[in-house]
């Protein structure tokens, strides 16, 4: 924004001073306050204020209504002073002030080692600093490359938008008719997000317009759509077109990639790089139940949800209390008959005040129009749930109750956790019995509380934690010989993560597929982007990636596309035609994830998930805080990779 658009955008402020008072009343204090420091108000306001900000979520301000209201007339004062003497708006505060701000907005210490990510996560400069520039002019090169992107969900869009701004011709194949991905496929009643949007979203292409704080899916999906036809990506995807499988040609170092039109016909593409932005939650996982084929009604998994079935007073039999189940159950409970649910183990659910509360219009335009209120806000967002869990998952050797927890403020948040199920179920000793996990918290993803525990208590609401014995066609059987009769079935048991990039096949150099450099279910991944012997392919949300300790997919996704985007730079300014990761680099990152994650919750003998490999290995989850991971996505190292020429002119990418 030009000098003279910020000035006008100013005027605009302050020229109605009594709306701009009425709507800082929803402002909240840590962010406003923020506002006011970086515009260069008095220091010794953090210090008036720290003391009633306890906790970076707004519901841990307690600051009295004089004092809030002495804020908003000083940050008014303010902007009439920036309108009056004409002054450009600052970048960024002195870094001995953006510390003590730091802390104050969080309400706690925020170590120097985060300073660079807050500086880019902020992006107080008003540009993109994950934007990979050319290191001279555009290549000529880029006239005959072209880079496939398999998945139009949020990462694939995202790199799209990044390929888009450098100049590289890309087209992104999307098996569905629409973008979206995960938020496109599932649409199963009280389907959303559980990191607050205002972080869960694109860090270039913030969206100040969430009707809540925790968006349901509608407003997700249609947040992707849109980005997709604001740049213009909407017009580089081939719909309906599943990949089936990858080849790469090491004699063109070509990826030639067939996929499947809607007609069932097939095609070949090639490209120079591929990029795998279909995720680890994609393909459903359906039980293996004996029985199951002979249900005579309705039964499908929460994926593939089918909005034909009757529920309105039927008896439902939902069979998985997981991420899915948990939203599923509360929103259904009031209109079926008669809900059985089938659990094989509980899940820890935390509450969140804010999981059910709208973003009022007032909030909206202070986070459209006030200057630097949008970026505080969004950084207290990622303080609030990222990093600062990450120490609750660390094993101690010491700590004597390992199996109920891991140290002692995983024990203090058990305690918490455990309480408020007790409340929530009016302190009934067979249902506390039934919701309290018997593993440490977070040693499976933690979920949001939207009103689970309570629902629990509902009159048609069965929780059943004997496990199913085989399934007719009327009823499922639990092993006690119980026939539980439902009308229909819903499935929330997850999806085939360990079965990474399933059913694609996808074939390297000298013929390796990646089921033999995997297995099964042993997916890993240099950085969880790269694999040796597998040239010019990149993945998003690979192994090691996924993020159960908090923080947002999005931020994750951001850092491995200015990684890929980096490699491509090297690969076509070197006049390379190749770029395959070195043993030694992968063998390394592997050793290091695996140590890290041997300290760690999801390593815990009492714990069964899906982070976890038949032989106990943990290969879906991010052992890294998100500083870590970012540091270690933040450039690109050519030595830890093989460039090769090209062996024989000719073929050319299309």
């Amino acid at each position: 924004m030009t000098s003279s658009d910020q000035h006008q955008a100013l005027r605009a402020l302050v020229g109605d001073p009594a709306h701009l008072r009425e709507a800082l009343k929803a402002a909240d204090v840590a962010p406003l306050l923020m506002v006011l420091i970086h515009l260069g108000g008095d220091p010794a306001w953090l210090e008036r204020v720290r003391p009633f900000i306890k906790g970076p979520w707004s519901f841990h301000e307690d600051a009295p209504e004089d004092l809030k209201a002495e804020l908003r007339e000083a940050v008014v004062a303010m902007l009439g002073d920036y309108v009056r003497a004409r002054r450009p708006l600052p970048i960024t505060p002195p870094m001995d002030l953006l510390a003590q701000m730091l802390d104050v907005c969080t309400g706690q210490h925020v170590p120097p080692e985060y300073y660079p990510l807050v500086l880019e996560e902020m992006d107080l400069a008003d540009n993109d600093p994950k934007t990979v520039h050319w290191r001279k002019e555009p290549p000529e090169a880029l006239q005959h490359f072209q880079a496939l992107i398999i998945g139009a969900g949020f990462s694939g869009i995202a790199m799209a938008i990044k390929m888009q701004e450098a100049g590289i011709p890309f087209t992104i194949l999307e098996k569905n008719d629409s973008v979206g991905g995960t938020w496109y496929e599932n649409t199963y009643p009280g389907c959303g997000v559980d990191t607050a949007n205002h972080f869960y979203s694109y860090s270039f292409n913030i969206n100040h317009d969430w009707d809540h704080h925790f968006a349901k899916r509608d407003e997700i999906f249609n947040y992707i759509k849109r980005n997709a036809e604001q740049f213009h990506i909407d017009k580089k995807i081939r719909f309906n077109e599943e990949v089936i499988q990858a080849n790469w040609d090491e004699g063109s170092a070509l990826w030639r990639v067939q996929l499947r039109k809607a007609d069932n016909s097939l095609e070949t593409l090639t490209a120079n790089v591929l990029v795998s932005a279909v995720g680890q939650l994609n393909r459903p996982q359906m039980p293996t139940i004996p029985g199951l084929a002979d249900f005579e009604g309705p039964a499908f998994h929460t994926a593939r949800w089918d909005h034909e079935a009757k529920i309105a007073g039927a008896r439902v039999g939902m069979i998985g209390t997981g991420a899915s189940g948990m939203q599923v159950g509360p929103a259904i409970a009031p209109i079926v008959g008669k809900l059985k649910i089938f659990q094989r183990s509980p899940h820890w659910a935390m509450r969140n005040p804010l999981y059910f509360e709208r973003v009022t219009d007032d909030k909206k335009w202070v986070l459209k129009n006030i200057p630097f209120y949008a970026k505080w806000f969004r950084f207290q967002l990622f303080w609030s749930s990222s990093d600062g869990f990450h120490a609750m998952l660390q094993r101690d050797p010491d700590w004597t109750d390992q199996k109920r927890s891991l140290n002692a403020a995983n024990a203090k948040v058990r305690e918490q956790l455990e309480a408020h199920i007790a409340e929530e179920v009016n302190h009934d000793p067979e249902l506390m019995r039934k919701a309290t996990p018997n593993y440490p918290p977070y040693g499976k993803r933690m979920l949001r509380d939207n009103h689970w525990y309570r629902m629990l208590v509902l009159p048609n609401v069965e929780l059943i934690t004997t496990n199913i014995d085989h399934i007719e066609k009327d009823a499922v059987v639990t092993t006690d010989g119980v026939r539980h009769e439902v009308d229909v079935l819903v499935m929330a048991t997850g999806f085939q993560a360990r079965r990474m990039l399933t059913p694609m096949h996808i074939e390297g150099r000298n013929g390796v597929t990646i089921r033999d450099s995997w297995g099964e279910d042993d997916p890993r991944a240099h950085l969880g982007i790269t694999v040796p012997s597998f040239p010019n392919f990149f993945i998003l949300y690979g192994p090691n990636t996924n993020l159960a300790h908090g923080g947002s997919a999005v931020f994750h996704s951001e850092c491995q596309i200015r990684y890929i985007m980096q490699a491509i730079r090297e690969l076509v300014e070197t006049g390379s035609a190749s770029l395959d990761v070195r043993p030694e680099p992968f063998w390394e990152y592997q050793h290091k994830v695996d140590d890290a994650h041997n300290k760690m919750v999801w390593s815990h003998p009492g714990v069964d998930n899906w982070y976890k490999n038949a032989a106990g290995r943990v290969t879906q989850n991010s052992p890294w805080r998100l500083v870590d991971y970012r540091n270690m996505t933040e450039v690109f190292e050519p030595a830890e990779y093989e460039f090769r020429p090209l062996e024989k002119s000719g073929e050319s990418a299309k």
